[in-house]
């Protein structure tokens, strides 16, 4: 199969993506009205590292009330007093290695990192080279390394809890054994910070987490994974209040064995309703006030299920196979409403929705993140990233506004420029080398004229010869 295909894409409107591959990369993707709505990477943050591959992701986007404000170190040595305070959205990475990055950005896209390990306590130190705060790893199961339990599901609370400080973020992060925490991140004035574990425990006693979500207003949490059925938290007690019961025997007295691969809420408003997606290739439907059984399952290709997205009406789901399908479900009636032109080319690894526009992303091993009309079900447009894409997410308080210069950009500049023309040498002692080159050039034009006007001489003595001797014999 190729890797790309020829098609006609309209466009995107106004938006902001975020993609993370295997190589643990951070790519940002912006569309603009002035670009013609295509799509471009606009930064990368990270090195490659197979070691750091991002496992899962999350982002605090909030317009209002923001977690807390920095004032951000800037590029050049200039004392922090010179750089205004501005507020900053946090993302929150999990990756491979058991580290947890923090990532504050701002409108206009600068970053920073602070790193710390899930299982840590206390912070290292600063690093002065590049400004990253570097938390060490403190292990409370012996014997036990990142690779062998690492963490699957992880999600940046939008709002502050009621124990926590105002200048603090919230982490739930829960690892592959079934090991779900709480963790509170207090950053200080001066750029510092601390992780502290407020709650712990247990989501399983046996099989393997591959699933996890978050609901809308932060209350409840939802797991579930191979040999593990779906079993709901409520976050403020710390207690379950529902699990899932396996599906009866099939007409053939075949059991099948649990195994969710993905799993979200219908609706951000209510937590009683879940759509997860298994490995057999089936979307269920689960609503804890009924019963533990699914209330609906719908069937869906040869492959399993790898990722699902609930939409803003409260009843479409977006599913994604591991043969690279793309389709929409009415979840209330268990109907296929379609599936999107244009196939992937791999399986596809996570799906995003937009809060405001129509527009979906998808994003898996075929290298692409794909940006989908919700509508029409066609593409809107694709980007090639070069490496296997785990999780792809929106920023919804993206502007395609300009954004005017700040102070802290202009002292900036002023330092650049000064830094710039300190490592020039001065302009009298250099020579003009573009001058040499055009006293060449017209030496090299005066020669071939002068070779020109040779041969045309040259030629008019050919041409006379020959009129001579055609006299002497008309004569003769």
């Amino acid at each position: 199969m190729p890797r790309t295909t020829a098609v006609e894409c309209p466009g995107c409107p106004p938006l902001r993506a975020l993609s993370f591959d295997i190589l643990g990369l951070v790519k940002v993707i912006e569309a603009r009205r002035k670009q013609g709505g295509v799509p471009k990477v606009v930064e990368r943050w990270g090195d490659p590292d197979s070691s750091k591959c991002v496992l899962a992701a999350s982002i605090d986007d909030r317009e209002t009330n923001p977690v807390f404000s920095l004032s951000l170190p800037p590029l050049s040595p200039i004392p922090l007093c010179v750089c205004p305070t501005v507020r900053l959205f946090l993302l929150a990475v999990a990756r491979k290695n058991g580290l947890v990055s923090l990532v504050p950005m701002t409108e206009k896209g600068y970053k920073d990192s602070c790193f710390f390990h899930s299982r840590s306590q206390f912070v290292e130190g600063l690093s002065p080279v590049s400004g990253e705060l570097c938390f060490s790893i403190s292990d409370t199961d012996a014997g036990t390394s990142p690779q062998d339990d690492p963490i699957i599901g992880l999600h940046l609370f939008k709002r502050n809890r009621s124990d926590s400080p105002s200048r603090s973020c919230t982490l739930l992060a829960c690892m592959t054994k079934g090991k779900a925490s709480l963790r509170t991140v207090e950053i200080s004035k001066n750029g510092s910070a601390s992780c502290a574990t407020k709650e712990a425990w247990s989501v399983c006693s046996s099989g393997s987490i591959c699933c996890s979500k978050v609901n809308g207003d932060e209350s409840h949490s939802v797991f579930g994974g191979k040999g593990v059925e779906l079993n709901m938290w409520d976050l403020e007690k710390t207690s379950k209040i529902w699990n899932a019961r396996s599906p009866p025997k099939d007409s053939l007295g075949i059991f099948t064995p649990t195994w969710f691969t993905s799993v979200t809420f219908l609706s951000k408003d209510d937590h009683r309703k879940v759509v997860a997606g298994t490995n057999n290739h089936q979307v269920r439907l689960y609503d804890i006030s009924a019963q533990g059984r699914p209330v609906l399952s719908v069937d869906f290709r040869e492959t399993p299920i790898k990722a699902v997205a609930e939409d803003s009406d409260g009843y479409t789901i977006y599913c994604g196979s591991g043969s690279g399908d793309l389709s929409s479900i009415d979840i209330r009636t268990g109907k296929l409403l379609g599936c999107f032109i244009g196939k992937c080319s791999g399986s596809i690894r996570s799906i995003s929705r937009h809060p405001e526009h129509s527009v979906i992303a998808s994003c898996g091993l075929d290298s692409y993140v794909r940006f989908w009309d919700t509508k029409s079900r066609q593409l809107l447009s694709a980007v090639f990233l070069k490496q296997h894409l785990t999780n792809v997410i929106f920023d919804s308080k993206f502007s395609d506004e300009e954004i005017a210069p700040t102070a802290t950009d202009e002292v900036q500049n002023e330092v650049h420029n000064e830094q710039q023309s300190e490592g020039e040498p001065e302009a009298a002692d250099e020579e003009p080398p573009v001058k040499t080159k055009r006293k060449k050039a017209s030496k090299e034009k005066s020669s071939g004229a002068k070779k020109l006007k040779h041969k045309k001489k040259k030629a008019k003595k050919v041409e006379a010869s020959v009129e001579d001797d055609t006299l002497d014999y008309e004569n003769e």
